[in-house]
């Protein structure tokens, strides 16, 4: 409970160029707070997420993942926030998988007008990551791995 104390989040954030980037620059322009945590990487679009760019942020140390694009329906490359959000719920199944807590990726819709409702998101997202606690993969990966290489090895020089 003490490690959970004093914890803050890593969160990456995938943004689309022309909805949600422009939404952050609108929150950051009017001076809207919202928390520091947050690396925001601009993409051309939702639907150009590559589900490994989420997998290599998580084993890079973030805490969780944020993703973000066009509403349904207003997409600038016409249906690639489908496309987003059908990956989304693919990753979804995977981290359950690889023994994330699903809670750790969000799929938020905004648009380049909706600075203030952005802004929210991550505040609101970065308070629930601090309840779930760091993520600790990396550490638990090696752990569970070490012991199996050693034991494959030991059966190979027999």
């Amino acid at each position: 409970m003490a490690d959970t104390e004093h914890f803050e989040p890593v969160i990456i954030g995938f943004t689309c160029n022309w909805c949600s980037y422009r939404a952050a620059d609108l929150a950051g322009t009017a001076r809207m707070k919202y928390p520091p945590n947050i690396r925001l990487v601009r993409l051309m679009c939702s639907g150009r997420l590559d589900p490994t760019f989420v997998l290599k942020a998580f084993s890079g140390g973030a805490d969780a993942v944020l993703v973000s694009g066009c509403h349904p329906g207003e997409c600038h490359y016409l249906e690639q926030n489908y496309k987003a959000l059908r990956r989304f719920m693919l990753l979804k199944r995977t981290l359950v998988q690889l023994g994330i807590e699903p809670d750790r990726l969000r799929l938020v819709w905004a648009s380049a007008a909706e600075g203030a409702r952005l802004s929210e998101e991550i505040t609101k997202f970065t308070e629930d990551v601090r309840k779930l606690g760091p993520l600790h993969w990396n550490t638990s990966i090696e752990k569970a791995s070490k012991p199996i290489v050693d034991h494959k090895l030991e059966e190979v020089a027999a």
